[in-house]
């Protein structure tokens, strides 16, 4: 019982199923649908970085099929008992997402209605990429980005130094680090050691060379380079730092939705929000769905003094709009206090 009403258990139609993802790696996956015998629009969700099986902590299946949505999700290669070894190889991770594509049509047959991807974070990468090789109704990306991941290191290393407070001069310094880390990083650290021990050699004593942290660049600042060796193995996840997501964004009919946090740390927003109103401005069906005052994951916070956040939640109509999109592929209503920057013609 809630504030007086009394729930009852939704009966949801939920198939778990065994499907073929790059390589031929065996992904185990689940559709779970709303009760009923007509057609429903589903989303495929698209995991973020995290290695953990998503078919235990996936939240949209938990809620969005009782909201008239399905929802097709799968463990990524390497959780969940899916084959394969844990990666971050885009391009890997975007041929699994089309597969599921695939199997989520499949499974539902004629009860698929409008069917499209979701994807959080990274999956803000692998989701377009993966509409672009097979057909989808819709793309929804919250709190990624519409740049590369070295870019995404550098950026943070900004936000870093600037919230220490310090100026312009130490900015322009810190990018002339992050070059140095982001060439070694997109090698995979087959070259730039001597470059990194340049660096920490000019650097080293400067007042903010300790406040840098970043992606990895405060790591690899850190770290001597014979325990960088020593750590390759383990550190290096196939990552394709080279992916720029400008060449499949520039040219992706599917309707797209992003969602960003505008005070978002861990995915800075600012060079995203403008890459995306410039290709809005060009034609591409791109609607565009920002929260103020909100972090990475759309959640809200609130700020101690020394500048730790507390996490208050998730921002209100957040969900809401995910589920409107993926049933219409318009956002009609108000969001809470998302504010729509561009809107994709209908």
């Amino acid at each position: 019982m809630f504030e007086g009403k009394v729930g009852r258990r939704l009966a949801l139609d939920s198939q778990p199923t065994t499907f073929t993802g790059q390589g031929g790696a065996r992904l185990n996956g689940r559709l779970i649908l709303p009760p009923g015998d007509g057609p429903v629009p589903i989303m495929v969700e698209v995991h973020g970085s995290e290695g953990a099986n998503a078919l235990d902590f996936n939240a949209f299946q938990r809620f969005a099929p009782a909201s008239g949505v399905g929802v097709f999700v799968y463990a990524k290669r390497g959780s969940g008992g899916s084959e394969g070894s844990y990666t971050q190889d885009f391009y890997v991770l975007a041929e699994d997402a089309a597969a599921a594509v695939l199997e989520a049509r499949r499974l539902a047959g004629a009860r698929a209605g409008r069917v499209g991807l979701h994807g959080a974070s990274q999956g803000g990468w692998i989701a377009p990429l993966a509409a672009s090789q097979t057909p989808v109704d819709f793309v929804t990306v919250a709190f990624g980005l519409a740049y590369g991941a070295l870019s995404e290191d550098s950026d943070q290393v900004v936000l870093d130094l600037k919230a220490k407070g310090w100026g312009a001069d130490v900015l322009e310094q810190a990018r002339a680090i992050t070059d140095v880390t982001s060439a070694f990083i997109g090698s995979h650290g087959k070259a730039g050691f001597g470059d990194l021990e340049a660096a920490r050699a000019r650097y080293g004593a400067e007042p903010w060379f300790a406040d840098i942290k970043g992606e990895f660049t405060g790591f690899l600042l850190n770290t001597p380079n014979d325990q960088i060796i020593a750590m390759a193995p383990v550190l290096d996840l196939g990552t394709s730092w080279d992916y720029d997501p400008l060449a499949v964004l520039s040219r992706l009919d599917t309707p797209m939705l992003w969602i960003q946090a505008e005070d978002d740390i861990a995915a800075p927003p600012d060079a995203t929000r403008q890459r995306l109103i410039d290709l809005a401005a060009q034609g591409r069906p791109i609607t565009l769905l920002e929260y103020p005052d909100t972090d990475h994951g759309i959640v809200r916070f609130q700020t101690a003094p020394n500048g730790v956040r507390t996490s208050l939640g998730y921002a209100p109509g957040y969900y809401q709009a995910v589920l409107d999109w993926a049933r219409t592929g318009r956002l009609d209503a108000a969001y809470g206090n998302g504010r729509i920057l561009t809107r994709s013609a209908p």
